[in-house]
């Protein structure tokens, strides 16, 4: 029903008498006034800014006010979406005091720590622009290139990533960085860029289809190769982090690492397939070596040596081929539970 209907229709008096019927009257009237009242959707940012934060209380102010200096010039809408991933300091405070002053802010409270990854993904289901940054809270993806981004993707391209130069980690990490970007691209089964990270603006039709994806062992960067479309690199100097210590141990960069290999290449049980062929083919030498011995010269004693080598080798062989089978069925595992990717304690900033 619409507003003009509503003041043409001619509206009885208040029954005074019976207070019962005035307050049935009063509800049925506020029915009908919330009917006709237009309901107005905002209409969705031109840009969304996904920001995944753990324990980055240090860093938010100074990325804050970064983000707004290289936005703000660029007349365009945008909101960013902080993730909240289970911080133990006082990250969450600090973003609800910056949502409860920028109407542009989204916080999303994740239940517990669910890891980088998956606070992208939190981030992207929640995002509304039509372009979607993901990028950092640490300041080592400075906010001062998107301009860049943002003018690449206006020139029709999907997908814009980051290719990181002058990395300012560690020459350990550095090296592990860079030999791991070069062994995913020679076995992965799709082309996925050197030293590109998860920094990047993507259209909202590559946003939606990563969002479509259920695959819970995510590895972001690989996934948005794989959507394929026109995809192109833009050149960065990755900064050093602003404060704070890294989150991103040792042992998760293995993790990271691990899902990346094996979510998108299947060397590792073709390298079992392999090493079992060299095993039996190494085996078949040897007992046509001893058939070649015997009719000779003849055998001596059998050593205990050669036995133990033998024995342990085939042993660790058999292990690995376990522990590498294992990697891939704890993934099939993980997918069949068919769990939620992550649970939202709360949401602020959007109503």
């Amino acid at each position: 029903m619409h507003r003009a209907a509503l003041e043409q229709r001619p509206v009885p008096p208040i029954p005074t008498e019976d207070a019962q019927e005035a307050l049935r009257f009063c509800r049925a009237l506020a029915a009908l006034t919330a009917q006709a009242a237009p309901t107005a959707t905002p209409d969705p940012p031109q840009l969304s800014v996904v920001i995944p934060a753990y324990n980055e209380e240090e860093n938010l102010p100074t990325l804050y006010s970064r983000l707004r200096a290289a936005l703000d010039p660029l007349d365009l809408e945008y909101e960013i979406i902080f993730v909240n991933d289970g911080s133990r300091d006082a990250t969450l405070s600090l973003l609800q005091q910056m949502a409860a002053i920028d109407p542009r802010l989204v916080v999303i409270d994740l239940a517990r720590n669910f890891g980088h990854q998956v606070a992208i993904s939190a981030g992207l289901d929640h995002s509304r622009g039509r372009g979607v940054i993901i990028m950092d809270g640490d300041l080592q993806d400075p906010p001062e290139v998107l301009p860049e981004f943002i003018a690449k993707w206006r020139e029709g391209y999907d997908v814009v990533y980051a290719i990181r130069e002058q990395r300012k980690e560690g020459w350990l990490k550095r090296t592990a960085y860079t030999l791991f970007y070069r062994l995913l691209k020679q076995v992965a089964s799709i082309d996925i860029p050197l030293d590109a990270g998860d920094f990047c603006i993507m259209d909202r039709g590559v946003v939606d289809l990563l969002n479509g994806m259920p695959e819970r062992n995510r590895f972001v960067r690989g996934i948005r190769s794989w959507i394929g479309l026109r995809q192109t690199g833009l050149a960065y100097a990755r900064h050093a982090r602003y404060a704070g210590r890294p989150k991103y141990t040792l042992t998760r960069l293995i993790y990271l690492a691990l899902d990346g290999l094996i979510s998108f290449s299947y060397l590792p049980l073709r390298m079992i397939s392999l090493a079992g062929v060299g095993v039996s083919i190494m085996s078949i030498l040897i007992a046509i070596f001893y058939t070649i011995q015997k009719l000779t010269v003849g055998l001596s004693p059998p050593g205990f040596a050669t036995l133990v080598v033998a024995t342990f080798f085939l042993a660790g062989i058999q292990l690995i081929t376990i522990g590498v089978i294992g990697e891939y069925v704890g993934r099939i595992f993980e997918e069949v539970k068919g769990r939620p990717l992550y649970v939202v304690r709360k949401v602020w900033g959007r109503e």
